[in-house]
C-alpha cells in the first residue's frame, strides 16, 4: 500500500472538477478522474494519474475508476463529486421524467460513488469526500429547479454521513459556488452579487483542497457558500 495521498475526482474533465483536480494535484495528491468526454483522460495523463472515460450515473464506470485507484495506490485519501448539468423549465412543466434526470444528475452521482468509497475510508479510518453543490440549494431559484431540490436532498444525506461516519474520521461536506466563471456571464448576475464579480474555478478548487486537507479535519456535515456573498441565510 502506497503512502501516497489520493484524490478520485468525478466529473473531473472540466469547469470546477477539473480545477479541483488541478489543485489537489499541486497539493501533492495523486489523481485519479473520471469524465464522459475524455477530457479526464487526458487531464489526468497531465497530472501524472489515471483517468477513465465514463459517467457518474453509471455503477459500473464509477467502479473501473475506483478498482484502479486502488490496485495503483491502494488508498484512497479524497473523493470530490462535481456535477453535470441537468434539466430545467417552468416548474409546473417540468415532466416527471426531467424530474428524475435531475436526482440522477445532483443527488445519485454522489450517492453512487460515496456507496463503493466510504468503505475504504473507514478501512484507513481516514478520508474526506467534497461534494460541489450550489448556493441556491438552501435560497432556491426558479433558474434551476431541479438542482435546488435534488441538492437541498444532497444537503439532508450529507448531514446524516456526517453524523453516522464521523467517529470512523471520515468527513463529508459540501460546497456551495454561486456564479461562476464556468458559466456564461451576464451583467445583471454580476451586479447581484455583493463582490460585483463572479467567482472563479480556481477559488472553488481552493475550497474543495482545503476541505480535503488536514486543516479541515474537525469539520463534517457542513455547507460551505462560496458565493461572493450572494446568499445570506443561516
Amino acid at each position: 500500500m502506497s503512502d501516497e495521498k489520493v484524490a478520485v475526482i468525478a466529473a473531473g474533465g472540466s469547469g470546477m472538477g477539473a480545477a479541483s483536480a488541478r489543485r489537489l494535484a499541486a497539493d501533492g495528491f495523486k489523481v485519479a478522474i473520471l469524465s464522459s468526454s475524455g477530457k479526464g483522460e487526458a487531464l489526468a495523463a497531465e497530472l501524472g494519474g489515471i483517468g477513465v472515460t465514463g459517467s457518474n450515473q453509471s455503477n459500473d464506470d464509477l467502479k473501473r475508476l475506483v478498482d484502479a485507484t486502488m490496485e495503483r495506490w491502494g488508498r484512497i485519501d479524497a473523493l470530490v463529486n462535481s456535477a453535470g448539468h441537468g434539466p430545467r423549465g417552468a416548474l409546473l412543466e417540468i415532466s416527471d421524467e426531467d424530474w428524475h434526470r435531475g436526482i440522477e444528475v445532483y443527488f445519485l452521482n454522489v450517492v453512487r460513488a460515496v456507496r463503493l468509497v466510504a468503505p475504504i475510508m473507514v478501512g484507513q479510518k481516514a478520508g474526506s469526500i467534497v461534494n460541489i453543490s450550489t448556493a441556491w440549494a438552501f435560497e432556491p431559484s426558479a433558474m434551476f429547479p431541479t438542482s435546488a431540490v435534488a441538492r437541498a436532498g444532497l444537503a439532508a444525506y450529507t448531514k446524516i454521513f456526517a453524523e453516522q461516519y464521523a467517529a470512523e474520521n471520515v468527513r463529508m461536506n459540501n460546497v456551495l459556488p454561486g456564479w461562476i466563471d464556468s458559466l456564461p456571464a451576464t451583467e445583471e448576475r454580476r451586479q447581484s452579487v455583493p463582490m460585483q464579480r463572479y467567482g472563479s474555478s480556481e477559488e472553488i478548487a481552493a475550497t474543495v483542497a482545503f476541505l480535503a486537507s488536514p486543516g479541515a479535519g474537525y469539520i463534517t456535515g457542513q455547507n460551505i457558500r462560496v458565493d461572493g456573498g450572494l446568499t445570506r441565510s443561516v
